[in-house]
């Protein structure tokens, strides 16, 4: 007898149907699983067996023959046990195989029977709900998180056994839908910028670089307060629209981050060591698997010491950071994950840390200096859009008590603006100033006589490329939605310009 249940295996961020189709016929006993399993799955035959004794359903001592359809689409991962397992009572007539046909499964299973999370849950809910099915079982661990989607019933499950009795009547309950708003309405768990003393510039381009999206790069010596700077910075941006949760939490859920309450609340703020390669940055595997960059899709990709990241992963990020999507290519195929980030960098201006500082002498020579700034290429400069020189605090401001403005201030002013950005380019699609294309700036972008005359003479007196150029009207329209107005003025020009310092002169 055959049976067929339905699965899915999950191939980047997406969720591919599969069947597990199971034909049990006389001869020798065994036991084989065909349609290109990996050795994770090929391991399920254990598991399975295990796992229906402990049931208390008997595994048949004929040949079962389990195949993945479609053939040639790689299966990987845990989530095939327990439909395996379904099928194999189907098809042996422990259970009636009509109602199965409305339900997708997917699980691992334990030795004992019980059921184990699994990653990418949320990616088979969708598919689930777009594929018309009623209903989806899977691991209680993952019910929360599936519950997110709307309009199918997700029905939770802890052992093989409680799965069996629900298809023969008993029904589980299924996890009612989750609203998100109380998730994303959580404040920020973090610095806040009032800890800040002094640097009323740095708190100035981290407003402007969290109102428009821009990447912003802070260059000072050791114990300037680089690093609180952007630790801080995730508290003044916007909270996390629902579409925008659902897309992080999906990434998250498909690298097995997700924490125990099933959903990314906040932006997430992501700060790889600088030994990170290549791969971890921007994401690897035989069967990729997203990296550090589109973890921090919608948040914040801090790299401290920035210049100490090797050259070859600080390039590997040119694409992505322009583009806001990461393509990993391998032998077994191409796959793309989103990567619209705010990139935060912090680094010293030299291997001392000391040739901006007043009271320290710089011990470098001028060979050290020169490779070291050889690491930041002219290519990767043009796609940061503020650059910022963190001097060190005075000692006056540094023991100042007196109060100091905090995140959620700013981050009104921040809200206000990215609504502005939202409204005006919800017709092209873009969320953010910095998301524009160049044809978009051309065409969408004005500015007042004044401001066009001091571009155009900022163009040709720095030499600026036509990347940088672009870049410096989507800061002066960040500026000018700071400051409420419909068209840029030269003094938001001349804001924006003091911005495009370029620290490797």
């Amino acid at each position: 007898m055959a049976s067929l249940i339905h699965t899915a295996s999950v191939l980047g961020l997406e969720a591919h149907p599969v069947q597990a189709e199971t034909d049990i016929s006389p001869g020798l006993g065994a036991f084989l699983i065909v349609g290109l399993p990996d050795t994770a799955v090929q391991e399920a035959r254990e598991r399975v067996k295990s796992a229906l004794k402990h049931a208390g359903v008997s595994f048949p001592r004929t040949r079962v023959i389990i195949n993945l359809a479609p053939a040639d689409l790689r299966k990987t991962g845990t989530p095939f046990d327990l439909p395996i397992a379904v099928s194999i009572m189907a098809a042996g007539g422990d259970i009636d195989e009509e109602p199965l046909k409305q339900i997708l499964f997917a699980g691992e299973l334990g030795l004992d029977g019980s059921i184990r999370p699994i990653s990418g849950a949320l990616s088979f809910a969708i598919l689930a709900k777009n594929s018309g099915f009623h209903s989806i079982v899977l691991p209680v661990e993952n019910a929360n998180e599936a519950a997110l989607i709307d309009g199918i019933d997700v029905i939770p499950a802890r052992h093989l056994v409680d799965v069996i009795n629900h298809l023969k009547g008993n029904k589980l309950e299924a996890i009612p839908p989750r609203d998100v708003t109380p998730f994303i309405s959580q404040p920020f768990q973090g610095p806040d910028f009032s800890a800040i003393r002094g640097q009323a510039q740095a708190r100035r381009a981290l407003e402007i670089a969290a109102a428009g999206g821009h990447n912003i790069l802070l260059q000072g010596p050791p114990g300037s307060g680089k690093t609180l700077l952007a630790r801080a910075f995730p508290g003044i941006l916007p909270s996390l629209t629902i579409e925008e949760a659902l897309e992080v939490t999906r990434i998250h859920s498909i690298a097995g981050l997700l924490p125990s309450d099933g959903i990314v609340s906040n932006r997430p703020f992501r700060s790889p060591h600088h030994t990170a390669s290549t791969a971890s940055m921007v994401g690897g595997g035989s069967i990729p698997k997203p990296g550090e960059i589109s973890l921090a899709h919608r948040g914040v990709l801090f790299l401290d010491e920035f210049l100490e990241f090797p050259r070859s992963v600080l390039e590997s990020l040119r694409q992505p950071l322009e583009d806001g999507t990461i393509t990993v290519s391998r032998a077994q195929g191409t796959l793309s994950f989103p990567a619209r980030v705010t990139l935060v960098g912090a680094m010293n201006p030299c291997p001392c840390g000391f040739s901006t500082d007043p009271d320290r002498a710089c011990t470098c020579s001028a060979m050290q200096l020169s490779r070291y700034q050889k690491k930041l290429s002219g290519p990767l400069l043009d796609r940061i859009d503020l650059f910022l020189e963190v001097p060190k605090v005075p000692t006056a401001e540094l023991t100042d008590v007196s109060a100091q403005e905090g995140s959620a201030n700013v981050r009104t002013r921040v809200q206000a603006a990215r609504d502005l950005q939202t409204a005006r380019w919800k017709s092209i699609g873009c969320k953010t100033n910095a998301e524009l294309g160049s044809d978009h700036v051309r065409r969408h972008i004005e500015l007042e006589p004044e401001a066009k005359t001091l571009l155009r003479h900022a163009v040709d007196t720095h030499r600026l490329s036509a990347r940088s150029y672009f870049r410096l009207l989507k800061v002066s329209r960040t500026i000018a939605d700071l400051a409420g107005e419909e068209k840029i003025r030269s003094l938001h020009v001349a804001e924006s310009l003091n911005y495009r310092h370029d620290p490797s002169t």
